[in-house]
């Protein structure tokens, strides 16, 4: 198989971008590959080429100043979603059979998402992340998308730990959650709902109420210790190039300079109990939600840092923050609706069963198809 390789990932002899023009030129070519990368090489993979990332990683958009947008072939007038929009770009081409990214806020799921493809977040850090340029370490995860299931759980055998297979027995949706996406997205939830419910050899699904009116508060906790870690990781360099940045990716930046060390202890104080809350609640059992919060937005909408791409990153951090403050594994997979555009049916799992959602991701998928 061939990876295209998100371009924050060392590869010998070459250097990291990071999807910044400036980075790049001030880049050293990468002496040794990140381990992610050698472990898809010594399986047999061939890397078929670095792919762009948004600047730093840090968006859901997939626009990027510099090089401009990368195309979305299941939705050509809509964007790709990013941070991981190269990668997930060249798997929906063909250009590819893996994409090899990050999901440090749901990089990997919302192109998934965007794009009609499968993705994962695993547990963070099951997979190792030496030799990834970093975001937000409490969050940055390694991740991979693929055009179906089986590539994806082929993946999953390589890069992450052996383990013995079990099934899962309940999958939980929420009323609440699903309420948050887009009418699009709610009717092609439901609609998968109903046919796993009619699918005998899939975990039972039943309704679970959730106050989904705490996940503003949750997202905030999440975006504290983003910011908090983004500037230590790279606010020294962007101090120097500020001009450098494009307008979305800036702002970001500009925010995250202002987090005193106090309100990111805070921050990390809430994040534990929110995690034992999660705890709680879910237990050994799957949450079922929306990968994103809607269909992927049109690029005659999607300007640079304007209302429609930080409005929808805004609702669809909501939803994917959930697997960043827990450290659960998150698949998503891809649903069809009414006119066609993709979106994604997202599943949340217990810490250390990646393997086990993946084999559900590919039973689901199988379930999922038109009759």
């Amino acid at each position: 198989m061939t990876v295209a390789v998100k371009e924050l990932f060392d590869v010998a002899g070459y250097p990291a971008g990071a999807g910044n023009e400036r980075w790049l030129a001030e880049a050293r070519p990468a002496r040794s590959t990140a381990p992610a990368v050698a472990a898809l090489l010594e399986a047999g993979a061939a890397i078929a080429g670095i792919a762009r990332s948004d600047e730093f990683a840090y968006s859901l958009a997939g626009t990027n100043a510099h090089y401009g947008t990368p195309p979305n072939p299941s939705a050509p007038d809509r964007i790709p979603g990013g941070s991981s929009a190269g990668p997930a770009a060249a798997v929906a081409l063909g250009e590819a059979a893996i994409g090899l990214g990050t999901d440090t806020g749901g990089s990997i799921r919302v192109p998934a998402s965007y794009q009609g493809l499968c993705g994962i977040r695993p547990t963070h850090g099951v997979v190792r992340a030496d030799g990834v340029l970093p975001l937000a370490p409490t969050f940055d995860t390694v991740g991979w998308l693929t055009r179906d299931p089986h590539t994806l759980l082929a993946v999953g055998q390589v890069l992450l730990p052996a383990a013995p297979e079990r099934r899962f027995a309940r999958a939980v949706v929420s009323d609440e959650l699903i309420g948050l996406a887009s009418p699009q997205v709610r009717d092609a939830i439901e609609g998968a709902v109903a046919l796993w419910r009619g699918a005998g050899d899939l975990p039972r699904i039943e309704r679970s109420a959730f106050d989904a009116r705490v996940l503003p508060g949750w997202a905030e906790v999440f975006r504290t210790v983003q910011g908090w870690e983004a500037w230590r990781a790279h606010g020294a360099w962007i101090s120097r190039h500020r001009d450098s940045l494009g307008p979305d990716v800036g702002s970001r930046f500009e925010t995250a300079a202002g987090y005193t060390d106090a309100q990111r202890d805070r921050a990390v104080d809430r994040m534990r109990q929110i995690r034992d809350d999660i705890d709680r609640w879910l237990g050994d059992d799957l949450l079922v939600l929306p990968s994103a919060s809607s269909a992927a937005p049109t690029r005659a909408d999607a300007t640079l840092g304007g209302p429609v791409i930080e409005g929808t990153r805004a609702t669809t951090l909501e939803l994917t923050c959930i697997a960043g403050l827990s450290g659960r594994c998150a698949v998503s997979v891809p649903l069809p609706t009414a006119d066609g555009v993709p979106v994604g049916l997202g599943i949340l799992g217990p810490r250390g069963r990646d393997l086990d959602l993946l084999r559900l991701a590919r039973d689901l998928s199988r379930a999922l198809q038109p009759r």
